[in-house]
């Protein structure tokens, strides 16, 4: 087990307000933000005194923008910080754009110093993009799993809702920024003044680095039957080498053609079909999410040609996937 980092470590009643540096990539995530910085400024708040400091950083050192459209003003640059301060980069949509030279040669030059460092939402491509996540257990938002595999496989991929791996911080996005920043606070000063904070968020049920992001499958599908979920979790967990319907049937004691009834019944569509649309969306996040040939997302999602699997896309998505790349790249900013 790796050593608590000193920035996580409980404080003496007397020490200085912990600092914590969040730096705003562009299109940055506002949920994952404001919820951080709230957790910190309601635990100075239930304190009654100043526990936690923090300063806004980001390109440029003037102003940015949250994917909602939001303008941001900045406190300044990508400037020197101090080894105990902690160092929270805040991503969202577009990571790879914002994920630039000069943001990874800042980060790699900070992370020498041994500041503890988190990627909140997508800011752990960001974080991966400069070598700090080589050899760590990480997470990343459900919707960016499958390229974050694809690029970064030096790094034990998780589908936990944050992780804390000596001095890297990782969290799926959303409200994660929550639990995490509850965690560090009961580390730092104790679970009763952290479950005060969850009161005043209206947070009743606090998560745990054992939980995973993602509804159950029955819940998602918003259907409650045990070999249907199994059928489904076993198709979710073999996109590059589809399993046969007669071979799922098995694998839960049913025929083919119960399994068919069964899908008719609560999704309205065939296994088959089914698990093409899951092998489609994958492609379509490796497309627009990474730079893979389309020759190898057609692999990677189980088509034996890619004359097969733009037939397929294009009766789904109504384009083809040369086309979706282009036009996600045209979207993208530079």
């Amino acid at each position: 087990m790796s050593q608590m980092h000193p920035a996580m470590r409980k404080a003496p009643p007397t020490d200085k307000p912990r600092r914590f540096v969040f730096v705003l990539l562009d299109d940055f995530t506002l949920l994952c933000f404001s919820a951080a910085v709230e957790s910190l400024r309601i635990a100075n708040r239930m304190a009654g005194k100043p526990l936690y400091e923090w300063r806004i950083l980001g390109e440029g050192g003037d102003t940015t923008q949250s994917s909602s459209g939001s303008g941001f003003r900045l406190d300044g640059d990508l400037e020197e910080l101090n080894r105990d301060d902690t160092l929270m980069i805040c991503g969202g949509i577009n990571v790879q754009a914002a994920t630039n030279k000069r943001v990874l040669s800042w980060l790699r030059r900070e992370a020498r110093k041994g500041v503890l460092i988190g990627g909140l939402c997508t800011a752990a491509f960001t974080l991966a993009k400069a070598g700090l996540l080589t050899g760590k257990r990480a997470t990343i938002h459900w919707e960016n799993q499958d390229s974050f595999a694809e690029e970064f496989q030096e790094v034990e991929l998780t589908k936990s809702v944050f992780v804390v791996d000596g001095n890297r911080i990782t969290t799926a996005g959303g409200t994660s920024s929550i639990d995490l920043m509850l965690k560090l606070i009961a580390d730092h000063q104790g679970e009763e003044l952290a479950n005060m904070v969850a009161d005043q968020l209206i947070y009743a049920s606090i998560r745990t680095d054992q939980d995973t992001q993602r509804l159950s499958v029955p819940t998602r599908i918003g259907v409650r039957h045990p070999k249907l979920s199994k059928v489904i979790q076993l198709m979710e967990t073999n996109i590059e080498e589809p399993i046969s319907p007669s071979i799922l049937a098995k694998n839960v004691g049913m025929s083919t053609r119960q399994l068919e009834r069964l899908f008719r019944r609560y999704l309205n569509r065939s296994p088959k079909r089914y698990y093409m649309e899951l092998r489609l969306q994958k492609a379509r996040n490796l497309l627009m999410q990474t730079d893979m040939s389309v020759i190898n997302v057609a692999l990677a999602c189980g088509f034996a040609s890619p004359s097969h699997f733009s037939k397929c896309y294009r009766s789904h998505y109504e384009t083809t996937p040369y086309r979706e790349r282009g036009s996600h790249a045209a979207r993208t900013p530079i």
